[in-house]
């Protein structure tokens, strides 16, 4: 018999590709997954997944039920949420986002969110690397990389730029820096190379050919530590550089780049209360940073 409830099963099978990630997020064992998956394609009549070594891909006719299986989810979802809200926003919003803005915009300005919702819980998970949104195991994300738009809302967030900084300390001690030229006599640090596979941020072959950066760490929190004990020199978000008296701006003519943050939510969330709130919240924390230009700054 055809289901509501199978059509779940090929939501998450879709969104992951793979029988055991979509057991667990469905709380279930695989072979429950792929006996729902094989009832739905009797009862359709058609195969709706390619089995293959990469994963499960949807066929055309999966991907034609697809549509119909997120209507399904946003009901359901908006039906639990119109219950659970009666009586103030509960439930968890889980939030993706690269970890300069997670770390040094989002988790300072959640104050605001715990005093008018005390009993919305908020998970916040921290990355930068290209595949931030695979799985689809969130509410909403941030990202420096636009998705393509299928099955998401894509609004722009913020625009902010990056810039080269120094401890006043490492300045006074080393040779005074007055073109591009003169940054291959100093330390520069940057991204772990191998791990580094978003392009908005691939700036140093760009700002000194065959140059490679000899710190390398795969967070922005490194980034800026080191700055700040005078380990060398860095390129580091406004929001967080013109933040710190003991960090100067350096070759302000030479070097600036111009990035994007992108707000994302899926299709079938975007209804939700405690979504939207949460959403709101960030455009504020946005707008009271003076480093970040919002969305029609």
């Amino acid at each position: 018999m055809f289901t509501a409830d199978n059509m779940r099963y090929l939501l998450e099978l879709s969104r992951t590709g793979r029988l055991a990630d979509a057991a667990k997020r469905l709380g279930v064992d695989h072979t429950t997954v792929s006996r729902k998956i094989t009832r739905l394609e009797k009862d359709t009549g058609t195969r709706l997944f390619d089995r293959g070594v990469s994963g499960w891909q949807l066929t055309e006719a999966g991907r034609r039920l697809v549509p119909h299986a997120e209507a399904v989810e946003t009901a359901v979802l908006a039906a639990l949420d119109e219950t659970s809200s009666r009586g103030g926003l509960t439930g968890t919003v889980r939030i993706i986002t690269p970890d300069g803005f997670g770390s040094f915009v989002l988790v300072p300005g959640l104050a605001a969110v715990r005093s008018e919702h005390p009993d919305l819980f908020t998970e916040l998970v921290t990355s930068t690397t290209h595949d931030l949104l695979t799985g689809r195991d969130f509410d909403i994300a941030v990202t420096l990389e636009r998705p393509s738009p299928r099955s998401v809302v894509v609004r722009k967030l913020a625009e902010y730029d990056l810039r080269l900084y120094a401890s006043r300390h490492y300045l006074s001690e080393h040779d005074p820096i007055t073109a591009l030229e003169d940054l291959r006599h100093h330390t520069l640090i940057w991204y772990v190379d191998a791990f580094l596979d978003v392009e908005p941020l691939r700036i140093l072959d760009a700002l000194i050919p065959d140059f490679q950066a000899q710190i390398q760490t795969n967070n922005i929190a490194g980034h800026y530590q080191a700055v700040k004990h005078g380990v060398g020199i860095a390129p580091l978000p406004s929001y967080i550089g013109a933040l710190d008296e003991d960090l100067v701006p350096i070759l302000t003519d030479d070097f600036i780049a111009h990035r994007t943050y992108w707000l994302v939510v899926p299709r079938e969330l975007t209804r939700l209360a405690r979504v939207k709130a949460i959403t709101e919240a960030l455009y504020s924390i946005v707008d009271d940073n003076p480093e970040l230009r919002g969305a029609t700054g």
